[in-house]
């Protein structure tokens, strides 16, 4: 009875603990997001050096984005059963090393092993769910907001990373890109063990904007990870929200990480333009993105999610239409207009997504549900990276890949206009065989 008044001065005199657990959390996402989002700037230094195809470069890419994105569910109830902390130092120990070791790999299933598993795994476990299991813990006030800001730390990994790694691959060479990802991530380890927690309570305090009378819920769950994250599958597949929200959000992931986050830098190249002009304009996205996704977040807490998704997805269809009318050897104002908007769009669907996955399936149950669907978004994405691939081996262009991702965001945006209006946090649709049931 005396922890909240113990924790109210404490709010009002200093820095609120949770702020400093979100720098981290930041921290790990960015270190999880370089060595991902390098990967379209190393595909033709490999395949020079190696000898490699495109096909196989490009099906390495799609191991390593539906391994990550197939973590992120049991990830998610790892962190329920051992906690945050572990899982996460250990999900950074495991991205250094499958960075480090292919700084001496030899052979094309070596880099599918290294690239595909130790990266996919460990970046999965960094996943966005990672940001919404600490948001939804650390934060009442402001929580859509730092779910917002988690996202954008995505773009922020490759805004901070992807110029660098571009230069180092054209100059000293690509082993020097994936060695600074692989310090960056080591480096983290030991701040993330000092400062991140499990819960606010490990530390005598309560979440952001928690009120005085706040109690912690007990920690009960004993079962493992793997069942916990099924058996949450298995009743999140009665809802139509989740299977609407597994849908579009593979789609999300066809069009960003798959498609532009894959391909956009060999599509300009193709055109004539040079790989570190495509790469800063790649970066250029993410800085955008950081603004559009923070600002998604301000939005997701003030107006319905579902329309908010509707105008991220219609428009981004809108956008992916026109791409091959716009790339040529030089940037030009129209293809900067592109830039700017596709990267305020980027990752703006998170914000919504998570608030979706929390209205309709509670608290307790939000970070695994969306781990499931994030796991749809990294599926997408690696099917898209695949079929991009295919279709220039096959037809010599992308046009045809950037006309089926237009459509197939158009057919998203319509998705999210029948998803059924619930409570907030705690109106949940688990197991409820009514209107909203498959």
């Amino acid at each position: 009875m005396t922890a909240p008044v113990q924790t109210q001065p404490r709010r009002s005199k200093h820095l609120h603990r949770a702020w400093l657990v979100a720098a981290v959390t930041m921290g790990a996402l960015v270190a999880a997001a370089g060595f991902r989002s390098s990967t379209g700037a190393l595909l033709e230094p490999l395949e020079h050096e190696f000898g490699w195809s495109r096909a196989t470069t490009s099906g390495a890419v799609s191991l390593n984005l539906v391994v990550y994105g197939l973590t992120a569910p049991f990830a998610a109830a790892l962190m329920e059963r051992f906690g945050v902390r572990r899982v996460v130092a250990a999900a950074l120990s495991l991205v250094a090393l499958g960075a480090g070791l292919t700084l001496v790999m030899t052979s094309a299933w070596q880099l599918w092993l290294l690239w595909g598993f130790a990266v996919g795994i460990g970046t999965g476990a960094l996943a966005l769910v990672f940001g919404a299991v600490v948001a939804n813990r650390w934060f009442v006030r402001h929580r859509g907001v730092v779910v917002g800001v988690f996202s954008a730390a995505s773009s922020t990994g490759q805004l901070v990373f992807l110029p660098a790694i571009a230069h180092l691959a054209e100059g000293p060479g690509w082993r020097w890109a994936a060695g600074l990802v692989t310090a960056f991530a080591l480096a983290l380890v030991p701040l993330v063990w000092w400062i991140l927690r499990d819960q606010p309570a490990d530390v005598g305090t309560t979440p952001y904007g928690a009120g005085a009378g706040w109690v912690p819920e007990p920690v009960t769950e004993t079962r493992g990870a793997a069942r916990v994250a099924l058996e949450t599958l298995r009743d999140s597949a009665r809802s139509r929200t989740f299977w609407i929200l597994f849908v579009t959000f593979w789609i999300c992931g066809w069009s960003t990480n798959g498609l532009i986050g894959t391909h956009f830098i060999p599509a300009a190249h193709d055109h004539g333009m040079p790989m570190g002009t495509s790469a800063n304009l790649l970066a250029l996205i993410g800085v955008f993105d950081i603004v559009g996704t923070v600002a998604s977040g301000w939005l997701t807490d003030r107006v319905d999610s579902r329309y908010l998704l509707f105008g991220y997805y219609f428009f981004r269809g809108l956008s992916l239409l026109v791409v091959p009318a716009l790339l040529g050897p030089h940037g030009h104002p129209s293809l900067f207009v592109f830039i700017l908007f596709y990267g305020l769009d980027w990752v703006a669907t998170v914000p919504p997504t998570v608030a979706l996955c929390r209205q309709h399936f509670g608290a307790e149950r939000a970070g695994v549900v969306f781990g499931w669907v994030f796991a749809s978004h990294m599926v997408g994405a690696g099917l898209a990276a695949s079929y991009a691939g295919w279709i220039r081996t096959s037809l010599g262009d992308y046009f045809v890949a950037w006309m089926t991702a237009g459509v197939l965001c158009l057919g998203a945006a319509a998705l999210c206009l029948l998803i059924p209006t619930r409570g907030v946090d705690g109106a949940r649709d688990i197991g409820e065989p009514v209107t909203d049931s498959m």
